[in-house]
């Protein structure tokens, strides 16, 4: 929504917001956009009475706003609506669905676009560093979005990806997530066969090869040619590392071309945000070569594995993971990388489907690779959550405060450690509280 946002203030419209609880960088964006943000969701922000309201997922029948705007017959529409009646239209659209990676895969194929010369526009849930903004109208007739599965507003129970319309889909994998509003993975399923009906036959589906619910999801039917992607020879478009550092990368070609090149990330799970970039960049004519020049210079995507800080030899990034398999993965990921060091993860359970307890068979695996672990324990988990991480034993330090956290942190913490914040949400701005701390106590 901050991205639609952006968007319509490019546009020449006069934009306002509502939110409970905005925190950057999102929050910064939409300052520096001069977007007014008000706080909390009574009826005030509609006085004067808007021209159209743009109505988030958040939203829903019983709040105040919602209430006021229905009652007044104040024209309303959804954001993924309004974006493809307002920016898509007769656009060649690129879109990133799936589970993981949307954000760093679509931020890759906007820069290597962009890179390539093609101008594109983009909608993307986060910030890519090369752009500094979430969002942008473009010069060209090529738009990429971060393609969401979650619902489309309270009156539109679609996912929003259904109202897109895309000519290049990119379907990173699929699992289970959402628990709010998915029963199981079979609705999920159904929602991204309704996304497979809405792509053209001249146009291409990029598939990640390896991914068991993927398969599933073409057999119920694709009319769209279909080239897939991974890391093993059974796929069209494959790639590798060829350092044990993670710091040079090899792409072929469905055609057998190959070419290598030293980027700036690591891990298996951005190796294939890159290959479906790459293979979803080529159906705009870009070549490999063109490909492989932009991701040296990819600087990655703020809050997905950004450095933030390093004081006294300590590292710390922020990390938008909240799903078992992508901490996992980027756990897995900065071993690798520096197998000398301590990993050292700070984790706080935010979404709905952790809170449900939909994750607590997995969660505790998904951070055994981790030396020591720091969890805040929300109000509001569920009651079997403390229970489930047991077989981390004593690396686990449990808090329900987040200054309590942070003093624990930096009482423990060595020379050497790699700190990872991991949340989708802004974490009580615990990693910026100890930055600060650990600037005042070791640096020099």
């Amino acid at each position: 929504m901050g991205g639609v946002a952006a968007l319509a203030r490019t546009a020449g419209f006069k934009v306002t917001g509502c939110d409970g609880n905005v925190y950057p960088p999102m929050s910064t964006q939409l300052r520096e956009l001069g977007i007014e943000v008000h706080e909390g969701f009574d009826a005030a922000q509609l006085d004067p009475a808007p021209d159209c309201v743009v109505v988030g997922n958040v939203m829903s029948r019983g709040m105040e706003v919602v209430e006021a705007m229905l009652d007044r017959g104040i024209p309303y529409t959804s954001g993924p609506r309004w974006l493809a009646d307002n920016v898509l239209r007769d656009r060649h659209v690129l879109a990133v669905a799936g589970t993981h990676g949307k954000t760093t895969a679509a931020s890759m194929l906007a820069w290597i676009l962009h890179d390539a010369g093609h101008a594109p526009g983009f909608l993307i849930g986060g910030i890519p560093l090369n752009f500094g903004v979430s969002a942008s109208f473009g010069d060209s007739k090529y738009f990429v979005v971060e393609a969401d599965e979650y619902d489309t507003a309270f009156f539109d129970k679609r996912s929003k990806f259904v109202h897109y319309g895309p000519r290049t889909l990119v379907l990173n994998n699929l699992e289970f997530d959402h628990a709010d509003i998915f029963d199981d993975m079979n609705a999920i399923l159904w929602q991204f066969h309704q996304l497979l009906r809405t792509v053209p036959g001249a146009g291409r589906v990029i598939a990640n090869e390896a991914d068991e619910n993927l398969t599933r999801l073409l057999g119920m039917g694709c009319w769209t040619p279909v080239e897939t992607f991974g890391s093993g020879n059974g796929a069209d478009w494959s790639a590798r590392f060829l350092d044990s550092a993670e710091r040079r990368i090899s792409i072929t070609t469905p055609e057998g071309k190959s070419g290598d090149v030293r980027w700036n990330l690591g891990g298996r799970h951005n190796l294939e945000n890159a290959l479906a970039a790459v293979a979803a960049a080529q159906s705009a004519g870009v070549s490999l070569k063109q490909a492989l020049l932009a991701l040296s210079r990819f600087e990655g995507v703020k809050r997905r594995m950004e450095r933030t800080a390093t004081v006294g030899n300590i590292a710390i990034y922020d990390d938008f993971a909240h799903h078992p398999t992508a901490i996992r993965r980027t756990i897995a990921a900065m071993k690798r990388r520096y197998p000398a060091q301590r990993i050292v993860v700070a984790i706080e359970p935010r979404s709905n489907t952790m809170k449900l307890g939909v994750h607590n068979e997995t969660l505790a695996q998904s951070l055994e690779s981790a030396d020591v672990v720091w969890m805040f324990e929300p109000p509001d988990v569920n009651a079997d959550f403390v229970g489930s991480l047991a077989p981390l034993g004593d690396r686990l330090r449990m808090f329900k405060d987040y200054d309590k956290l942070v003093s624990d942190m930096a009482a423990k913490v060595l020379s050497g450690d790699q700190i990872i914040f991991m949340s989708n949400g802004g974490f009580g701005s615990a990693r910026q509280t100890l930055t600060a701390v650990l600037q005042r106590t070791r640096s020099g």
